[in-house]
């Protein structure tokens, strides 16, 4: 057996869980100024692209299922970030709708992701390039 195949730093599972702990921490910041959390941040920019979606379509968007999104969206509707609406032709259907104050957040974090992207250190090209490896990862896992 090859001992390097068990080396920390050979793992790509290691490398990107310490990149996205370290993205998120580039994000806390702005974040806490909205006084939401990452996922919470995700969930709103998939609103702000498309609002009144299904609990369901919004957990494959996201890759979440429901027993991780749904407390994520008790909380953004306690803090009157969204509405669940469920569907009164079929009560299975509940959609997710911005209210005001989820909608108005959406001009206070556009400056967001440019100062995050300042603090990653890569050029425009290597950003890029990267991000597109990582779809094509992410939809080779998903086969």
């Amino acid at each position: 057996m090859n001992s390097e195949l068990l080396k920390l730093d050979n793992q790509l599972c290691f490398a990107l869980y310490a990149c996205s702990r370290e993205i998120n921490k580039l994000y806390k910041p702005y974040l806490d100024n909205l006084g939401i959390t990452y996922t919470q941040y995700v969930t709103l920019l998939v609103l702000w692209e498309k609002d009144n979606l299904t609990v369901k379509e919004l957990g494959v968007k996201l890759h979440l299922d429901s027993g991780t999104l749904t407390p994520l969206l008790k909380k953004l509707e306690g803090a009157d970030i969204i509405k669940r609406i469920r569907d009164t032709e079929d009560e299975r259907n509940v959609y997710i709708k911005l209210t005001d104050k989820g909608s108005k957040m959406k001009e206070k974090a556009l400056e967001i992701p440019s100062k995050v992207f300042c603090g990653t250190g890569l050029y425009l090209e290597e950003a890029v390039s990267l991000k597109e490896s990582l779809k094509h990862l992410l939809a080779n896992l998903n086969k």
